[in-house]
Formats: C-alpha cells, sequence, structure tokens
C-alpha cells in the first residue's frame, strides 16, 4: 500500500520515532526540510459512520511479516466496530483474543499527565511551580528553572541519557532494573538542550521526572498513586502497573521482534527470524511507558479523561493545548505537535483528534478521540519491529480507517 502526502504527514504525528525518544542532541535533517503540515483543521468536519472495509482491510491476512497478532476497537456515538486477527503464540498457532492484556508502551504518559494535573486540581502543585523546588538536587545547579507544565507538555529542555541504541544491546539487558533516579541522573548529565519553554523534544526524561514529582508530592508510589485515583475508580480491572516484574500476568498475546540470522535465542519465521520479546524489564520507561492494560480498559479511560471524569475540567484543559512553540530539530519550521500527555492530530479532512501511541519490543498500542467523544480508538498491534521508525503502516492504517468515510459515502460526496 503506497501512502498518500497527507497520510506521511500524518504518520510522523502518529508515533514518536527512536529519535524523538532518545536522542540527546536534534535528529539530523533530510536532505531537505519538509513543510508544515498542509492539513488545516475543520471545526465543523463531521466524523463519518464507521467504515467496516477499511478497518478491516488495516487487520486483515495476520500473521504476516509486519505482524502477528491486532485487537481493535472502535466506538463513539456514529457506531462501533471491533476486530481481532492473529495469533497469540507463533509456535503454538493459537488464534488471537481480543480480551488480552498487552503492554501499552507511552499511552502511559497519559496517566502519568492526568495524576499530575488531579494533584494541581487538589492545591498540592501548581503548573508554575518547578522541578528545583519539589526536587532540590535532582537536576544540577547550572540548570535553568524548570517548571512542571513544561514536563508535561515536552517544553523543558531536559536530555535524555547517552544510551546504546541498538537492539543488540536493549536484548542483552532486557531485565536490568533501573531506578528513576538512576535513569534522570544519567540524562542530566548532559547539558540542557534549549531554554525551558522555548521548544518542543519528546523525552522519557520529562516524565520521569513527572513520576517522581507524584511521589514526592503525595509521599507514596507512582504505581500506588496511579492506581488508586485512576485504574480502580474506573474499573480498569484488567490494568496494572508491573514495577519490576517482567512478566505479563493473565492472558496475552506474546510480543516478538525481527532480528537479522544468527542473532542469540532466534526462532523462524516466515522468511525471517525473530525473538521473544514478551518478558522484558519496564523500568527503564516506568511512569513514562509501563502500563499493562487491555482494549476495553484503555476505552473505558479515554471516554472517562474525555468527559472530565478523571481531571476536573479546569485542569484538563492542558491535555488538549499544544505549546505555541516548534520541534527541536535541525529544520526549526515544524510546529509542536504534543499536549501535555497526548498529540493533537488533524487527520485528511480536516477532523481534530487527541490520543497517544506507544511501543515496547512487540507491542505497538494507541488510543484516540475526537474531543467531544463522536469517535473513539484503541488498538494493539503486536508488531515484528514496534520500535522502528514510524512503527510500521500497519498501525497508520488502523487509525485512518477509524476515521475514513466508506467509498460508497466518498462517491455520493463527489470526492
Amino acid at each position: 500500500m503506497k501512502l498518500s502526502a497527507a497520510c506521511l504527514a500524518l504518520a510522523t504525528l502518529l508515533v514518536a520515532t527512536p529519535a524523538q525518544a532518545t536522542a540527546t542532541t536534534p535528529a539530523p535533517a533530510s536532505s531537505a526540510c519538509p513543510p508544515p503540515a498542509a492539513v488545516q483543521p475543520d471545526p465543523g468536519a463531521p466524523v463519518p459512520p464507521i467504515n467496516a472495509a477499511a478497518l478491516e482491510q488495516a487487520v486483515k491476512d495476520l500473521p504476516a511479516a509486519d505482524a502477528t497478532a491486532a485487537i481493535v476497537r472502535v466506538g463513539g456515538t456514529k457506531g462501533s466496530w471491533r476486530g481481532v486477527t492473529g495469533v497469540a503464540d507463533i509456535t503454538t498457532g493459537r488464534k488471537a483474543s481480543a480480551n488480552v492484556r498487552f503492554r501499552a508502551g507511552s499511552v502511559t504518559k497519559m496517566f502519568t499527565t492526568a495524576v499530575v494535573l488531579q494533584l494541581v486540581a487538589e492545591g498540592k502543585i501548581s503548573l508554575d511551580g518547578t522541578v528545583q523546588d519539589h526536587l532540590p538536587g535532582l537536576l544540577p545547579d547550572s540548570y535553568p528553572e524548570v517548571r512542571v507544565g513544561q514536563l508535561l507538555n515536552h517544553t523543558s529542555g531536559l536530555p535524555a541519557p547517552d544510551l546504546p541504541g541498538t537492539f543488540d544491546w536493549v536484548y542483552r539487558t532486557r531485565f536490568k532494573t533501573w531506578t528513576p533516579e538512576e535513569y534522570v541522573g544519567l540524562a542530566v548529565r548532559n547539558p540542557i538542550e534549549f531554554a525551558p519553554g522555548t521548544r518542543q523534544h519528546y523525552l522519557n526524561t520529562n516524565t520521569f521526572v513527572a513520576g517522581l514529582l507524584i511521589e514526592k508530592i503525595t509521599g507514596r508510589s507512582y504505581e500506588r498513586e496511579v492506581t488508586s485515583r485512576i485504574l480502580r475508580p474506573l474499573g480498569m480491572r484488567d490494568s496494572y502497573l508491573p514495577g519490576a516484574s517482567p512478566r505479563i500476568r493473565g492472558p496475552h498475546h506474546k510480543g516478538y521482534q525481527s532480528v537479522p540470522a544468527g542473532f542469540d535465542g532466534a526462532i523462524a519465521y516466515g522468511a525471517g527470524q525473530v525473538v521473544d520479546m514478551t518478558e522484558t524489564s519496564v523500568t527503564s520507561t516506568w511512569a513514562s511507558g509501563d502500563l499493562i492494560s487491555t482494549a476495553v480498559d484503555l476505552e473505558k479511560f479515554v471516554k472517562a479523561l474525555f468527559s472530565g471524569k478523571v481531571v476536573p475540567p479546569a485542569q484538563l484543559e492542558p491535555m488538549f493545548t499544544v505549546p505555541d512553540v516548534t520541534m527541536y530539530d535541525d529544520c526549526g519550521n515544524q510546529p509542536a505537535v504534543y499536549t501535555s500527555g497526548m498529540t493533537r492530530l488533524v487527520l485528511p479532512g480536516g477532523i481534530v483528534a487527541y490520543g497517544k501511541t506507544g511501543a515496547r519490543y512487540g507491542y505497538a498500542a494507541g488510543v484516540g478521540a475526537t474531543r467531544d467523544l463522536s469517535r473513539t480508538l484503541v488498538y494493539s498491534v503486536n508488531s515484528t519491529d514496534a520500535k522502528a521508525s514510524g512503527q510500521n503502516d500497519r498501525t497508520l492504517r488502523i487509525a485512518l480507517a477509524a476515521f475514513a468515510r466508506s467509498a460508497a459515502a466518498r462517491s455520493a460526496a463527489g470526492a
């Protein structure tokens, strides 16, 4: 499937590339910096009826080279659609199930952000307060003041740690247990990237510090606060934060990563090879990416969040607000796309949606919705290269299909 220019522009918004997630310097520019996305938001753009044919096409033929399984839930006031395809285990061929747990990756950032905003609503912290005031000694004395709100919308300027970027290193250290202080300590050995509040750079360091703030303000663990404030009140019974455990409790699909021939522990898969990444420590992403959840639970969450039932409406606005800065890259002309905890997406046709994607090796997840909840989307794809730049075409097709008009509707409209 060849993607249109509009679709490719959307792809850059749907996921954070490895450079955005881990680099401590701007990502290298391409031979020609692209212009800002041309798709303009249309507040009056109607959400179309469910396009079942497009959704079925997006998840067909699994298992395939790019993914072993997919779960999709589309809902909202314009109808619903459910789909599950593929296998849970490539060695046994056991069929995939819609009611299984998966690693949600950076979708976790929505939960971390929501807890901080709850604390703001309770008067226990301010978005204008500084990290230095609440966590003295965490950041170098040479750093300028970093405000809490700048952590949430990735305009803090805090760097990432210098860590090997190869999958070989990730695989060899997949059971290493990190502490948040260790991760942040490695990051802040590097200089501040830019004056806080002037650019946007999507980095896990921001949410690690936000998690530490939650612990300092409440006197309780990050895991306990997310569980008691969000998971239990919303009835998200199948969601949890695993801490140092590398396992996924209960029913789940296995997650695999494509590797070159001869890679240690590889098993044959189609014309290539993969390694099983189902069991792996998520302490390396902690408050940025350790959540384990289900499609049903994440649908509950996005509906409750957008309805003002998780964060009071007065404090919720930052989750729908993109700061008026440019991205931290060599081009310097790309406007910011991240809100506090989410991404703002202008989809083909001008429909505006908000959501978050997440990727752990073997697992690519995403949640999103229009602000009025006329359309919601949750998916989990067991991608065989989930952390690749742009992830893969399949997750993009799912997202586009969830908001696409059917061929009949386009024909009737003369489109």
